[in-house]
């Protein structure tokens, strides 16, 4: 989990939102990420963090919760309002889920509530797993599969990329750098963007397979610039 650092930075927000520039570029924005996995994603998010600069890392505020669905909407919601409290304003917060095995009602109602919040949370789910994001830097999938039938697919194509044999484990910590190496993230946005513009009027439990983890990534990447 990641540490908390208490910054007051109100005035930066309405900086930034008013689209002012310090050096010519745009300020930097507060992220709040928040997991549903203790590990898997924000295993994933940290190897991000960490390749940002130095001074950019504190921008970034990354939370495992063991909560899914709703429950991870309203404690996203509560978290951030304590950090409030203490001086800290997210100019962007996500919440990262999968849809997995959970009641539909709950996996559309999460994605509503935090969509349609006057202070918005951005929802980065994925139905079903996790997984098909890392797959999709390899292969396009347009067929539903569950995290277990995600796993010899990844280790096909990274036993074939690397070399050597490959076995998936679910919190490797360094999966986000494997497939910088290995895989093509380019790719894998497009292939996200695909499968999402592909549904057309279905609650979100009945895009599957789909994936908005790319949405978030570019966010993050934005912040190299």
């Amino acid at each position: 989990m990641a540490r908390k650092i208490k910054i007051d930075n109100a005035k930066q927000k309405q900086d930034n939102q008013k689209g002012r520039k310090v050096g010519g570029k745009p300020q930097r924005q507060y992220f709040l990420i928040v997991c549903e996995g203790t590990k898997t994603e924000p295993n994933y998010f940290e190897s991000i963090k960490k390749l940002l600069p130095r001074g950019i890392m504190q921008f970034i505020d990354i939370q495992g919760t063991a909560r899914n669905t709703k429950s991870l909407v309203n404690w996203t919601d509560n978290f951030r309002n304590e950090q409030v409290q203490n001086g800290k304003i997210y100019d962007q917060t996500w919440a990262v889920f999968d849809k997995d095995s959970f009641l539909a009602q709950s996996f559309d109602n999460a994605i509503n509530k935090g969509e349609n919040m006057s202070d918005k949370i951005n929802c980065a789910w994925t139905n079903e797993a996790f997984e098909l994001w890392y797959l999709l830097h390899f292969e396009y999938v347009s067929v539903g599969m569950s995290r277990e039938d995600y796993k010899p697919h990844l280790e096909k194509w990274l036993t074939k990329k690397m070399g050597k044999p490959f076995k998936y484990e679910k919190n490797l910590p360094n999966m986000y750098e494997i497939l910088q190496e290995f895989g093509n993230l380019k790719q894998a946005i497009l292939w996200a963007e695909k499968l999402e513009n592909g549904y057309q009027d279905k609650q979100f439990s009945e895009h599957n397979p789909c994936t908005k983890i790319h949405h978030l990534v570019k966010a993050l990447e934005a912040q190299f610039n």
